[in-house]
């Protein structure tokens, strides 16, 4: 799979551009805030439907605009795809595939698949589990995309669910007229139905990623680990559940539905006490591990961003085995890292069907990463 054609309109600070790409190794050289990034970030939105970045739509739309759009040709084999979608911050986004219009933004997951590597990447290891659960996530909707819809209707339940609960607290804390909670049962089975597909999903994917991030971290740093990948989840019986999943053995739905629903209930009267939802996989964690210590807290840097690298390596490895190649997104990694790993992680991905990479000067990306250059400054991009 590679991306033939980018263009932009009114996303970021580009009012508009246009660009043509081939595959392999094509860099992006320019200053820092001329734009480089912006342009990968694009492609990524359009596979993730999210920014690397930032958390919401509204700083993705230039400044003085009402909307942005991003459009790009895609070829997979023999079969090319023009893919659109429109950012429309406050209001629902609009998404078109070949035209059509009777399509929604989430239709078109699948579509365009990447692989980013950033600067971010670092929190994976020394932030908070909200980063890791946002990986795993990403990266079960890039191997199945339906599951976009799942990740949203348990979201939505969340919401319905904390409001609920909220309002149970205040009302008790103020002595006021209890609240009527005779609907929490529903919203229980409601948000263990949900969770327990995505905590299946979550484990089946740490069990695939276990060996290849290892194998990944070994070429990177050589007698550095073993990488070890353990999901903590909120839930006493889960965690038995993801000891199975390490031995190759998948949870059930049914089983987890089981597990999740008696842990709702009996976290159910501290969740009135507090007023939130404290079961489920938005609760859940990654605990990544060096050797027999937790990476975090105990990594050094350099062990941290091997970490990080190789998780991103180990995805795409596993998306590369399971599907079209996904494209490889390099955005400003190489000044974040000492020779040596450069020119290991230059050496892994070189061979990708497409590998796009940002840098501020060209020394920054390795020989071995020869292709396509681009220029950017002052919102134009131009092929040298």
């Amino acid at each position: 799979m590679h991306v033939t054609h980018l263009s932009l309109a009114d996303f970021r600070s580009y009012a508009g551009a246009e660009v043509e790409l081939d595959p392999g190794v094509s860099s992006f050289i320019g200053p820092n805030g001329q734009g480089k990034t912006n342009l990968v970030e694009a492609i990524g939105y359009l596979a993730t439907l999210s920014s690397h970045r930032v958390s919401s739509d509204t700083p993705l739309v230039r400044m003085g605009a009402e909307r942005a759009v991003i459009r790009a040709a895609v070829t997979e084999g023999e079969r090319e795809q023009l893919v659109e979608l429109e950012l429309n911050p406050g209001r629902a986004n609009r998404a078109r595939l070949n035209r059509s219009t009777q399509v929604r933004p989430r239709d078109l997951l699948g579509v365009v698949r990447t692989v980013l590597f950033a600067p971010e990447d670092l929190h994976l290891v020394k932030g908070d589990p909200g980063e890791r659960r946002r990986f795993l996530d990403d990266l079960v909707t890039a191997r199945a995309p339906r599951l976009a819809g799942v990740r949203a209707d348990y979201e939505r339940v969340l919401k319905q669910r904390n409001t609920l609960l909220k309002s149970a607290a205040m009302a008790r804390r103020h002595g006021g007229r209890g609240v009527d909670l005779s609907t929490l049962d529903v919203w229980d089975q409601h948000l263990a139905r949900s969770g327990a597909e995505l905590l299946a999903r979550r484990l089946a994917l740490v069990a695939a990623l276990r060996p290849l991030a290892d194998k990944a971290y070994e070429r990177l740093a050589p007698g550095g680990g073993p990488v070890g990948l353990e999901y903590r989840g909120s839930a006493e019986r889960a965690n038995e559940e993801a000891a199975g999943a390490g031995s190759d053995v998948t949870a059930s739905r049914d089983e987890l539905y089981e597990v999740l629903l008696a842990a709702l209930a009996t976290a159910r009267a501290q969740e009135i006490e507090r007023g939130v939802t404290l079961v489920g996989p938005h609760r859940d964690d990654l605990v990544l591990r060096l050797g027999e210590l937790p990476a975090k807290g105990y990594a050094s840097h350099g062990e941290a961003w091997s970490l990080s690298l190789a998780l991103r390596l180990a995805s795409y490895d596993l998306l590369k085995e399971e599907g079209p190649e996904p494209v490889l997104v390099l955005d400003d990694v190489f000044a974040e890292l000492d020779a040596r790993r450069r020119e290991r992680l230059a050496e892994l991905v070189a061979g990708g069907e497409q590998v796009l990479v940002t840098a501020a000067v060209e020394q920054d990306v390795p020989g071995v990463l020869s292709g396509t250059r681009f220029a950017v400054a002052e919102g134009r991009v131009t092929r040298e």
